[in-house]
């Protein structure tokens, strides 16, 4: 898999994909962000958006228009997203090679460059 700021998994791609098809959202970005908070500092966000801003990076992967604004694209440099099934359910997974603490929740996070703004868990 090529080295992006976002990196999809083929599985990660086709819940998007079904996720995109159950809320009528085909032919929406994905929308891939960062934003202060968590008990960490940062936290992620993904959901759909219709509008690509003057400040968006975009990328493609299977089929996926994924959309990253400029702030987040160095903190999330190389994060792979994938989704795994599990007997508690499924879930996306977020592994972040910038970050150097998380917290339990697993959303939230902080790298050497970014310390956000941790709240309580």
């Amino acid at each position: 898999m090529e080295n992006q700021i976002v990196n999809l998994t083929e599985a990660a791609a086709l819940q998007i994909k079904d996720m995109m098809k159950q809320n009528e959202e085909e032919g929406a970005f994905l929308r891939v962000g960062v934003k202060g908070g968590g008990c960490s500092g940062l936290s992620y966000g993904m959901g759909f958006d219709h509008e690509k801003g003057e400040a968006d990076i975009l990328l493609e992967q299977f089929g996926i228009q994924i959309l990253v604004d400029k702030e987040s694209g160095p903190i999330l440099n190389g994060t792979k997203i994938d989704y795994k099934e599990s007997m508690m359910g499924g879930g996306f997974t977020i592994e972040n090679p910038n970050a150097i603490a998380s917290c339990g929740c697993g959303s939230s996070f902080r790298t050497a460059t970014a310390a956000g703004s941790p709240e309580e868990c």
